[in-house]
Formats: C-alpha cells, sequence, structure tokens
C-alpha cells in the first residue's frame, strides 16, 4: 500500500511542477527534455545491475520500452494540444477516464475477480474522475475535434496497460530501475531530436531554468512509474484496484491542491465528484 500511496503522491507532484514551469513561464518542451535524462539517470544510480547496453538491448522487455518511449512523447503532445484546443478539463477527463483500459486488460488476461460491489467502485470512480474535472466554463466538444480527446483516451490506456503487462510478464522485481531508466532515456533521445529539428529550423532559444526545472521533473517522474510498478508487484491487490485507486486519488488530490495552493475555485459538481472519489476507493480497496 505504501508504494501505491507514493506513486499517487509524485504523480500529483508532476501537475504541481507543470504548473509552476506555466507560471514562471520556463519552456516546458526543454524542461521535459531534461527530465527524461534526469529520470534516467536516477534510474541507473538506484538499480542494483550495473549499466550493459548489449545485456539491455538482450532483455525481453527491450522493444516494448522503445514502445513506451515514443508513446511517453506521442501522448504529451496530443495531451498539450488537447488542452489547447478542447480546454484543460476535456484533456483532464480524456487521459484519467482511460483507466477502464488497464481494468478491462487486468479482468480478461489475469482472471481478476469482479464483485458487485468492485463494480459500483469502477463505475462511481469513472463519475468521479468527470465531475472532479469538469469546469463551469468548459469548452464544447464538437464532433469535429473528437479524434484528440479519442487519442489521449485510447493512448494514455495503452501506456497503462503496457505496463502491467510488461512488468507482469518480463520485468523481474530487481529490473524496474533498468526498465524504467530505460524508458525514460528512449523518451529522451526522441526529445533531443525534437529539439535538434528546432535548432536546425532556426526558432530555438536555450532556457536555462528549463534544466533545473526539469531535474527536479525527472526525480518526481522516474519515482512516479517506479513507485507504480512495485505497487502492480504487490499480490495483495488486482491491478484493477490498483489502477482505479491510483487514477481517481490523483484527480481528487490534484483538485485539492489546486484549491488550497493555487486558489482554484470548485462548483458543486467537483465537490460531488471528491465524495464519490472517496467512496469509490473504498469500495474497490475493500473489494
Amino acid at each position: 500500500m505504501i508504494y501505491l500511496i507514493l506513486s499517487i503522491l509524485a504523480s500529483t507532484l508532476i501537475f504541481v511542477i507543470f504548473n509552476l514551469l506555466g507560471k514562471y513561464k520556463i519552456n516546458t518542451l526543454q524542461a521535459i527534455v531534461a527530465n527524461y535524462f534526469a529520470a534516467f539517470t536516477v534510474g541507473i544510480l538506484s538499480s542494483e545491475e550495473s549499466l550493459d547496453i548489449n545485456q539491455i538491448i538482450s532483455k525481453e522487455w527491450f522493444y516494448g520500452a522503445i514502445f513506451l518511449g515514443f508513446l511517453f512523447i506521442a501522448i504529451f503532445n496530443v495531451m498539450a494540444l488537447t488542452a489547447q484546443r478542447n480546454g484543460l478539463s476535456v484533456a483532464s477527463v480524456a487521459s484519467k477516464m482511460s483507466v477502464v483500459l488497464p481494468i478491462v486488460f487486468g479482468l480478461y488476461a489475469y482472471n481478476e475477480s469482479l464483485s458487485l460491489q468492485k463494480s459500483i467502485g469502477i463505475v462511481l470512480a469513472l463519475i468521479a474522475v468527470y465531475l472532479t474535472s469538469v469546469k463551469e466554463k468548459s469548452n464544447t466538444l464538437s464532433l469535429k475535434g473528437l479524434w484528440l480527446p479519442l487519442l489521449l483516451f485510447f493512448g494514455s490506456g495503452i501506456i497503462d496497460t503496457s505496463i502491467k503487462f510488461l512488468e507482469t510478464s518480463y520485468v523481474s522485481k530487481n529490473g524496474i530501475p533498468i526498465f524504467s531508466a530505460t524508458i525514460f532515456a528512449i523518451a529522451g533521445v526522441i526529445g533531443i531530436t525534437i529539439i535538434s529539428a528546432k535548432v536546425i529550423k532556426g526558432n530555438f532559444k536555450f532556457d536555462y531554468r528549463s534544466v533545473f526545472g526539469g531535474i527536479i521533473l525527472g526525480i518526481v517522474n522516474y519515482y512516479s512509474i517506479y513507485m507504480l510498478l512495485k505497487a502492480l508487484q504487490f499480490e495483495g491487490f488486482e491491478s484493477s484496484t490498483i489502477f482505479t485507486v491510483n487514477n481517481v486519488a490523483i484527480v481528487m488530490l490534484s483538485t485539492l491542491i489546486g484549491l488550497s495552493f493555487f486558489k482554484e475555485k470548485l462548483i458543486t459538481k467537483n465537490w460531488i465528484g471528491i465524495g464519490l472519489a472517496i467512496i469509490s476507493i473504498a469500495l474497490v480497496t475493500l473489494a
């Protein structure tokens, strides 16, 4: 349970850091690239295994890590586009509602249980995510602009599902640091490629503050993945329970932090969503 709590805290802190990057107008792309290399470094330093490129390439999870590295970069850009074109609330709902994909995968692939109590908890969790994220003056979602939220929904769900599959099938208990570090390194290389293209086009301006922000973000980002993987390895909870509690708690905690520290205003639906989130977590955990 401690790993799940730490994963929730780290994932929530990521949203806080992104908020601060925007507040102080720090270049987000550069911070993200720096974050991936910082996360890679933390993973290598945390690993009990020595860094051996040939050995990493021969790992059964290596091609899966390449796939996830591309997804990490691609889905972040989709998230940014969704927030810009459809509104932040739409982006938040699309990314967090994707929890349904790894839940369904766990139920069918690993024969996890689905009692009436857990079913009610999962349904309440999805409703809670929506109500907590919705804003009073949110942008309307037209059918024409539906492809971005759908892409974000499936992309986020595929990331969580892939992490669960690789962790269960190929990653050893001592192999999590190297596995996580490899994903971040691949994402970082892709990020450097994107920045290099900007340099060639002549529309790149280095923001030194992004390196400092990226290092902090990278440390937090690494441990958000590391703790989630450790939580998934715990035999006391099924993955459907872990993903439900993790996503709903992140939305709930992020909303409360926004209220307390960033003076965001909550409407009645948000408070109802927080209440349902607490109920859903209790139902799913105790199931």
